[in-house]
C-alpha cells in the first residue's frame, strides 16, 4: 500500500519569491524581479512534475536461517530500483520481525539509486525460539525537488526457523494395533530387548539366544517390545490468561504454538496419528491424520487459525462448551499432549475431566511466570501448585524454561520418570 505526502519544502520559497515580486515592482529592482522569477520556477515544478510510483524489489541473506536460541543472525538486505527512473532519495526500513531484537547496525538504509541499481546492507538479530517472518520493509522515497513523498512497502519473503527437532514425544503408553516407533508394553517383533524366556518348540531360529546355549547347554528364546504408533490431539491453551511473558519476550501462547509445531513433526514423522486442537477465541480443531499433506495443514492452522492470533483476546469465547465440543470430536483412544502455561485452575480441571473420559493427557508448561514482585511471586507458587496437583493425579508434566530448547526438557523429565 502506497501514500502520498506533501513535504511543504518550497512554501517558504514561495512566499519569498513573493515578497521579492513586490518589493522589485515596488522598487523598479530587475535583480528582485530575476529571484522571484527564480523562486517561483523551484515552487511550481513540483506542481506540474508527475506522479510516480518506484519499483522496489528486496532480498535477504541469512547468516544461519536455522539457529539455536539466543545465536545471532547476520542479515544482508538488498535493494533493488527496478524501475526506470532515479531514486534521489530513498530511505528502507527492513521488516525485522517483532519477537527478535536488533543487536548490532541498523535496518535502516538511506540511498540513491539509478535505474537498475542496487545498494546492499547488513545488520545483526538475535534469534528467539519459534518461526519468524519478516514483514514487508518500509520505504520512503521522495521526488527530485523534495516536495512529495511517497511512502510505500516492500515484501520480500524470509523466515528464520528457531525450532529444534524433538527426539520423542512425553506421551503415555496407549498405543493403536499400527506399527509406529512407540515401543508399546505388547512382546513381540521390535528392535528393544524386553526379556529371555524358556524356549517353545516353533520358536524362530533368530530369536534363540545362541550365545546362551553355547555357555550352558540351554535354549532360551529372546523376546522383543513391539513397537505402535499412537493416536494423540496437541492441545494449545490459547486462552486470553495464557498469553503471558517474561520481559520482552514472546508470550506463552507464541511458546506453545511454536512447541506444538515440533511436536507434530516429530509425531508424524514417527508414523504416528496426530492432530491439532486449540481453546481461545475459538475452538481450532484438525482431525487427527498422518503424512506429508497432513503436517502441511496442521501447520497451515497454527500460522493462520485465529485461536493463534498473536494478540490476546479480549474475551473468550464459552470455555465449557468449547471443551464440550472438543470431547465429542477426539477420537477413540487418543491421547492428548496438553501445551500450557498452567496460569488457572480450569485448565486443570480440563486435564483431569479429559483423563476421566479416558483420554490420558500428558502437558508440557512453558514456565514464564517471573517472580519480580509480590504479586507474581504468589502467581509463580499457584502454578507449582498446579504442576504438584497434576502429578499427584499421575498426569505427567514436563516443565519447560523457554531458554531451553524443548526436546532437552522432554529428555530430562522422561529421564526421571524412567529413575
Amino acid at each position: 500500500m502506497s501514500r502520498f505526502e506533501d513535504t511543504n519544502r518550497w512554501r517558504g520559497v514561495l512566499v519569498f519569491s513573493a515578497l521579492a515580486l513586490v518589493v522589485g515592482l515596488a522598487a523598479n529592482r530587475p535583480s528582485l524581479l530575476v529571484l522571484a522569477a527564480v523562486g517561483v520556477v523551484y515552487a511550481v515544478y513540483p506542481e506540474v512534475s508527475p506522479a510516480w510510483e518506484p519499483e522496489l524489489t528486496v532480498s535477504r541473506q541469512l547468516s544461519e536461517t536455522t539457529p539455536k536460541n539466543g545465536e545471532y543472525v547476520e542479515v544482508e538486505t538488498t535493494i533493488r530500483n527496478e524501475g526506470d527512473r532515479p531514486l534521489f532519495d530513498l530511505r528502507f526500513v527492513d521488516g525485522v520481525p517483532p519477537a527478535l531484537s536488533v543487536v548490532a547496525d541498523s535496518p535502516r538504509r538511506g540511498a540513491v539509486l539509478r535505474p537498475g541499481a542496487e545498494t546492499t546492507y547488513s545488520y545483526t538479530v538475535e534469534a528467539k525460539r519459534g518461526k519468524h517472518r519478516f514483514q514487508p520493509a518500509t520505504a520512503v522515497v521522495r521526488d527530485l525537488s523534495g516536495e512529495h513523498e511517497l511512502e510505500t512497502t516492500v515484501v520480500g519473503e524470509t523466515e528464520i526457523d528457531c525450532t529444534t527437532d524433538l527426539d520423542s514425544s512425553p506421551l503415555r503408553p496407549q498405543t493403536l494395533d499400527y506399527v509406529g516407533r512407540v515401543l508399546s508394553a505388547q512382546v513381540g517383533q521390535g528392535i528393544e530387548f524386553d526379556r529371555t524366556r524358556e524356549y517353545k518348540h516353533g520358536d524362530a531360529k533368530n530369536r534363540v539366544d545362541w550365545k546362551r546355549y553355547a555357555r550352558t547347554n540351554e535354549l532360551a528364546t529372546i523376546e522383543f517390545r513391539t513397537e505402535r504408533s499412537v493416536n494423540v490431539v496437541v492441545l494449545v491453551d490459547a486462552r486470553s490468561s495464557a498469553y503471558h511473558a517474561t520481559t520482552d519476550d514472546i508470550h506463552a501462547v507464541g511458546l506453545c504454538v511454536s512447541a506444538a509445531e515440533q511436536l507434530l513433526v516429530q509425531l508424524l514423522g514417527d508414523r504416528n496419528q496426530a492432530g491439532v486442537a486449540a481453546f481461545g477465541r475459538e475452538l481450532c480443531w484438525v482431525p487427527t491424520g498422518n503424512g506429508r499433506e497432513h503436517l502441511v495443514r496442521a501447520q497451515q492452522a497454527l500460522a493462520t487459525n485465529p485461536a493463534f492470533h498473536p494478540v490476546p483476546p479480549s474475551d473468550d469465547d464459552d470455555q465449557d462448551r468449547q471443551f464440550q465440543t472438543l470431547r465429542e470430536r477426539l477420537p477413540d483412544g487418543a491421547q492428548i499432549i496438553l501445551l500450557s502455561p498452567l496460569c488457572d485452575d480450569w485448565i486443570v480441571t480440563t486435564v483431569r475431566r479429559l483423563d476421566a473420559y479416558g483420554y490420558p493427557v500428558s502437558v508440557v508448561s512453558p514456565d514464564v511466570v517471573q517472580t519480580d514482585t509480590l504479586g507474581r511471586q504468589l502467581a509463580a507458587i499457584e502454578r507449582t501448585n498446579r504442576v504438584t496437583m497434576l502429578r499427584a493425579g499421575d498426569v505427567p508434566v514436563v516443565e519447560w524454561d523457554p531458554e531451553v530448547p524443548l526436546g532437552r526438557s522432554v529428555a530430562a523429565t522422561q529421564t526421571r520418570w524412567l529413575s
